[in-house]
């Protein structure tokens, strides 16, 4: 909830607590919600070679604002090199990497994949 609607949210408590809650301000509420709902859920993958959220970066992709994007072409440019970095810019994991079996050669490469969400 937008912090507008939060603040709507508060003053109907305290007018409600004192026998003063009216529609309009109802109203009021309700339309900030509304225009809350009209956030968009945007979602970060983020590749890595270990579960660990500290793990370089070695692959991204973007939804954000309904538009699906690979990010920057050039690495340099990427805008979180670990997904500690990314957490810290306020994405929240949805779902970690699951541990893969041991059974791995050094001539193959192990991918782990954060789901990491935002709203706004």
């Amino acid at each position: 909830m937008s912090t507008n609607a939060l603040q709507l949210l508060e003053e109907c408590i305290t007018q409600f607590q004192q026998g003063r809650l009216t529609e309009a301000q109802l109203q009021n509420l309700r339309s900030a919600i509304v225009a809350n709902g009209a956030n968009r859920q945007s979602l970060l993958y983020l590749q890595t070679a270990t579960t660990s959220v500290t793990a370089q970066v070695i692959g991204m992709l973007m939804v954000r604002d309904g538009e699906v994007s690979d990010g920057p072409f050039d690495y340099a440019d990427w805008p979180y090199k670990t997904v500690l970095e990314a957490i810290n810019e306020g994405w929240r994991v949805i779902r970690f990497p699951v541990q893969l079996p041991v059974g791995h050669t050094q001539n193959t490469h192990i991918t782990c994949e954060f789901i990491l969400e935002k709203w706004g």
